[in-house]
């Protein structure tokens, strides 16, 4: 066996790895490009890394989920989870949630106010919605999953960006 042996000495083990992608978040990097001879690694973070399926029509079947096919990622690309929302410009003033009723999102993924690109939103400012109406979809990991009201009231206002990348908990709409 050679000691440079590609099989044997693998590019990057999994503790430096880790070591990476906190130092992208300590530094607030969304992007790391490295080489090492013929081989490379691209380490993506952040709502600006994840693959959004926005420009590809969306087959939508009303009763289930939508479906669409995603490019796949190269082997040699590994991505890291995104560990927070991107922050407002520093121009913009921070929105504060509202301290009404809220619907919240039940999982960590993107958000999409609508089916498709070409659709219309699921729901708009001053609608009623029930607890089945079904208020948007949270693709995660390539899974499109309609998020229902689960809470009778009126949407007030959409407190997050179509495309954006939401956390578990975190308000989507605010209802009166």
């Amino acid at each position: 066996m050679k000691p440079n042996d590609p099989k044997e000495t693998p590019m990057i083990d999994l503790s430096k790895l880790k070591d990476l992608v906190a130092l992208m978040s300590s530094n607030d990097l969304s992007e790391v490009n490295i080489k090492q001879g013929d081989e490379s690694i691209v380490i993506k973070r952040g709502a600006q890394a994840q693959t959004v399926v926005n420009h590809q029509p969306v087959m939508y079947n009303g009763g289930g989920a939508p479906a669409a096919m995603a490019p796949a990622m190269s082997h040699a690309t590994a991505q890291a989870p995104a560990t927070a929302p991107t922050p407002a410009p520093s121009g913009a003033p921070a929105k504060a949630a509202p301290a009404g009723p809220s619907i919240d999102s039940p999982m960590v993924g993107t958000f999409y106010s609508k089916p498709n690109p070409d659709a219309k939103a699921f729901v708009t400012p001053g609608q009623a919605v029930g607890p089945d109406t079904v208020v948007c979809i949270i693709e995660a990991m390539k899974v499109f999953n309609e998020i229902k009201a689960e809470k009778a009231g009126t949407i007030e206002s959409l407190l997050v960006k179509d495309g954006q990348a939401v956390e578990f908990g975190q308000k989507l709409f605010s209802l009166k």
